[in-house]
């Protein structure tokens, strides 16, 4: 630890979030010390978007080898090597050696401290036993684990979750996952790919269930064709293990039966031994910290960005929190603006949104107007030209302002194209304008004049 316990600014966590405001501090005159107790570069890079993406492009790849078979072969045979896949997805994780990532925290000048940091008062930050005093901010930028259900059993059974899935050395046979949000689609995809038996168990009518309804019916149908078994409006009850083999049972009295189980039920603050009240920091009703939006204050001298403060789990969000923090805290007049944030879920196909959906338009009683190309990509020229797996596009406008206010695609290259409705949204260009931008042909973004051009009549 460091021999100076005073510090400008401290800041719990390195995660995306708290390198980002350490490389935008690094140009000011203030001290700045970072605390973690894990690996540099938190989630994302070890256990979380790079080695579960790595995954997905391995598995993306076999089913492009048999796309060949409809569009280019005769013929295609390949045999899956599992330890090829997982030896690529450990090397992309870094080997879970940080030793980089701590390089570049350390040439922005920030003094790394290892150890198990926590508020415990207004400016006041404890350290396995030691005490930090910080003069001008505390940042927490502590970010999320993942979230067990209080399922019966399941704290007896040898559960995965995303850490274990993503780097898992050996393939199981059957795999069960519970929850099909983002996670569990993406990981139940990857392995149903690599020839991995998989139920997926989601407790709402379809996956994907804050997202716009088509599309989870949509996705639903596309891992089904992969091969996944997928029950919806079904609620786990009891979970239990045998040997080797796990047996998940249903409201229903179903029982499904596997050799893994992996839990994708969403994400936990985490915020342990952090006396929040005695820094005057409020939580939300999900227990994350409950800041101000636009400045990112929790509370007089305390800062919440990243995951921990429940805006949205995102590597993308928690850097520009991190920059935007940065930024003001050296006398920058800049604040957060969370208006147009993409998600993206990097199944196949990609599902891409940004802004609002139908459904939270409506509630916040906006005059609605619909755009969409239904059913499949394959309706349209680039469509035909690709073939599977298809997708669509939903467009949200406000009719009465005359600009659009979200945006749901769906496609092989949505991750992409949702950047142009992310602008479109947030310096809210007229629909005409949009409808009068020119697409070039034959790109999937072409299909937007169609939708644009409805939207502006």
């Amino acid at each position: 630890m460091s021999e100076e316990r005073e510090f400008d600014i401290i800041c719990i966590g390195a995660g995306p979030a708290g390198e980002a405001l350490a490389g935008e501090l690094k140009v000011g005159e203030m001290s700045f010390a970072v605390i973690e107790s894990n690996l540099v570069g938190g989630e994302c890079p070890y256990w979380g978007c790079i080695p579960s993406k790595t995954l997905l492009r391995s598995a993306e790849v076999l089913a492009e080898a048999d796309r060949a078979r409809e569009l280019a072969a005769s013929e295609v045979t390949y045999k899956v090597d599992y330890e090829k896949v997982y030896k690529r997805a450990f090397e992309m994780a870094r080997g879970l050696d940080d030793t980089k990532s701590t390089q570049g925290l350390e040439k922005t000048g920030a003094s790394l401290i290892r150890g198990a940091g926590k508020l415990v008062a207004s400016g006041q930050v404890e350290v396995d036993g030691e005490r930090l005093t910080a003069r001008r901010a505390v940042v927490i930028a502590t970010g999320t684990s993942p979230q067990v259900p209080p399922i019966e059993g399941l704290s007896t059974v040898e559960y995965w979750t995303n850490r274990e899935a993503v780097l898992a050395p050996e393939q199981p046979e059957r795999l069960i996952v519970l929850g099909a949000g983002p996670v569990g689609l993406e990981l139940g995809q990857v392995f149903a790919r690599l020839g991995t038996r998989v139920h997926l168990i989601e407790t709402t009518p379809y996956p994907l269930p804050m997202g716009e309804p088509e599309v989870g019916k949509f996705i639903q149908e596309v891992l089904m064709r992969d091969g996944l078994e997928v029950s919806c409006d079904s609620k786990a009850v009891r979970v239990a293990q045998s040997g080797k083999e796990i047996s998940v049972t249903l409201e229903s009295g179903d029982v499904v039966t596997g050799d893994r189980l992996l839990v994708c039920t969403g994400r936990t603050p985490n915020l342990d031994g952090f006396e929040l009240d005695a820094a005057g920091v409020r939580k939300t009703s999900r227990g994350f910290i409950s800041v101000d939006a636009a400045t990112l204050l929790a509370a007089t001298g305390v800062y919440a960005i990243g995951d921990i403060n429940g805006i949205g789990g995102f590597t993308h969000l928690s850097n520009y929190h991190g920059k935007v923090l940065g930024r003001s805290l050296r006398g920058h007049k800049v604040t957060a603006n969370h208006v147009a944030v993409p998600r993206v879920i990097f199944t196949d196909p990609e599902v891409a949104s940004v802004g609002l959906t139908e459904a939270i338009a409506r509630e916040k009683g906006i005059d609605v107007k619909v755009g969409s190309i239904p059913d499949t990509l394959n309706m349209t020229s680039r469509g035909y030209i690709h073939g599977e797996p298809g997708g669509l596009v939903k467009l949200v406008a406000d009719a009465q302002g005359g600009v659009l206010v979200g945006a749901t695609l769906v496609g092989p290259t949505s991750g992409e194209m949702i950047h142009e409705m992310a602008v479109a949204i947030r310096a809210e260009v007229p629909l005409t304008t949009l409808a009068d931008t020119i697409h070039a042909f034959p790109t999937f973004s072409r299909d937007f004049e169609a939708v644009f051009d409805n939207l502006a009549r």
